[in-house]
């Protein structure tokens, strides 16, 4: 049986291994198994390895795309990206990818409108690394905002204004708040200067529709959760998995 899964802390509500029962139940795939690998930290994952030889190939999730890079024998990430979303396990050694920002480039660029001309991106931590780096490549200067002053960060919660939410045409969530089941929770923005000229994405897809997107179509502006995005990097993921050269 070959074995694939997630590591992460917490896994309560991951996308992943319901996705790929439903992809291995309706393509009749009957070789493989996805599992749930929580990690209280990541120094446990070579125990985790040992103890599951059969391990083909891993997805990497908060809080640790980051923190599994002192890990990987060979990396494919592009350069300047320094998150890991997804390794292959070939001949023991481990191959290091980000298919997140595969996923998010396809998924953002429909929303994209011709009046944008920068974006204000809401957290710092693994999953922005992907956005920045899609940004970056599409040409769309960005402003990061978090909750404290510190290196990385241009703004804070606190300190925006009007006239920032009016500069800065497409605004993405990055950060957890709003995740079930707190979903009432969203970033501390002035929301009333958010209009018809905005476009909101929420890396964030259960629930579909959260406080932050709402908050966005209420007032008129595009909004799309993470749900495409998710279903992008998995497929791609699989791909990497069962690449030609796989022993």
């Amino acid at each position: 049986m070959r074995l694939f899964g997630l590591i992460g802390q917490p896994l309560t509500h991951s996308f992943s291994a319901s996705y790929f029962a439903a992809k291995f139940d309706r393509e009749k795939i009957y070789d493989c198994q996805y599992q749930l690998f929580p990690l209280e930290k990541i120094e446990l994952l070579p125990d985790l390895l040992e103890k599951n030889p059969s391990l083909e190939g891993l997805n990497i999730t908060i809080p640790y795309k980051e923190a599994v890079l002192p890990y990987l024998s060979t990396s494919f990430i592009p350069e300047g990206l320094d998150a890991c979303n997804c390794i292959r396990i070939n001949k023991g050694r481990l191959e290091g990818y980000n298919t997140d920002c595969i996923g998010f480039e396809q998924s953002l660029l429909p929303l994209l409108q011709p009046r944008i001309q920068a974006a204000m991106v809401f957290g710092n931590g693994g999953a922005a690394k992907a956005v920045f780096h899609v940004l970056k490549k599409i040409g769309i200067p960005y402003t990061v905002v978090g909750r404290t002053e510190k290196l990385g960060i241009d703004k804070t919660f606190a300190n925006l204004t009007a006239a920032d939410m009016q500069a800065h045409q497409l605004l993405i969530n990055t950060t957890p708040l709003g995740t079930f089941p707190a979903i009432e929770e969203r970033p501390r923005l002035p929301y009333e200067a958010v209009g018809p000229g905005h476009s909101l994405y929420d890396l964030v897809y259960n629930p579909a529709i959260t406080a932050f997107l709402r908050a966005g179509e209420e007032r008129g502006a595009r909004i799309k959760n993470g749900a495409e995005l998710l279903q992008i990097q998995a497929e791609e993921s699989w791909k990497i998995w069962n690449q030609t050269d796989r022993r």
